[in-house]
């Protein structure tokens, strides 16, 4: 596939902030960061996690198969690499520090406070996943695959826009780096434009189960055998 190049390793979901901030995780919870060089691409991280959100800051929160809560603070404290946080998620994305959201068993819709004591504001809506971006982006995707876009900044009354398209996985990088697979594994990008009678999403080739957008632009997915690819296809062939 000349849209993407095949990265060595094994996951069965990933994150990305940025080309240099790329997390993710296997199917035994493991948990791998991207070294930045293809011929040895991941060192593994000390504890065990289902889902993981890797922002374009360096920020990286993760859930476990408990739907207990993590923060990275391995770069400040190598000792304890993860530091808990209270409450319950199922899936997790982070855009940046301040941008952090997350989606319970029950499809219940959290946005982090900011504040360990007291985490989470819960946001009206139901959803399956979620994708928040660097610039505070926040997209979603519920059970019956229905997308949507948060506009709670701006219309605290509707604080989702229902955007076209039927989509399982969805990631954001930022407002124009937002990715999505649909139940059958094919990949879409976002065109930015959602007007009514278009259709906003431009089909990428590949099939993936899982797929991560940074707010550089860059993009990785994984497919159902856990092979790992990122996207190539914005580069001179």
């Amino acid at each position: 596939m000349a849209d993407w190049v095949k990265v060595a390793g094994a996951l069965t979901a990933i994150s990305a902030g940025s080309r240099t901030t790329v997390w993710g995780v296997n199917a035994a919870s493991a948990i791998y960061r991207y070294t930045n060089y293809d011929a040895n691409p991941w060192i593994n991280i000390p504890g065990g996690l289902s889902d993981i959100g890797a922002a374009s800051d360096g920020t990286t929160w993760g859930v476990n198969g408990g739907n207990q809560i993590y923060r990275y603070t391995g770069d400040t404290d190598g000792a304890n690499p993860w530091k808990g946080i209270s409450g319950s998620l199922v899936r997790i994305d982070a855009g940046s520090r301040t941008n952090v959201w997350g989606v319970d068993s029950a499809g219940g819709i959290f946005r982090y406070t900011n504040h360990d004591a007291n985490p989470w504001i819960k946001i009206p809506g139901a959803l399956s996943d979620i994708g928040a971006g660097a610039d505070g982006t926040v997209w979603g995707v519920n059970g019956g695959n229905q997308v949507f876009r948060y506009t709670g900044d701006q219309d605290s009354a509707n604080p989702w826009k229902s955007v076209n398209g039927s989509l399982k996985r969805i990631a954001v990088g930022s407002r124009t780096n937002v990715w999505g697979v649909d139940p059958a594994g094919s990949i879409y990008r976002y065109t930015n434009n959602d007007a009514s009678g278009g259709n906003p999403w431009i089909k990428i080739p590949g099939t993936a189960i899982d797929i991560a957008a940074g707010a550089d632009g860059t993009v990785w997915h994984i497919n159902s055998g856990a092979e790992i690819y990122r996207y190539i296809g914005d580069q001179p062939s």
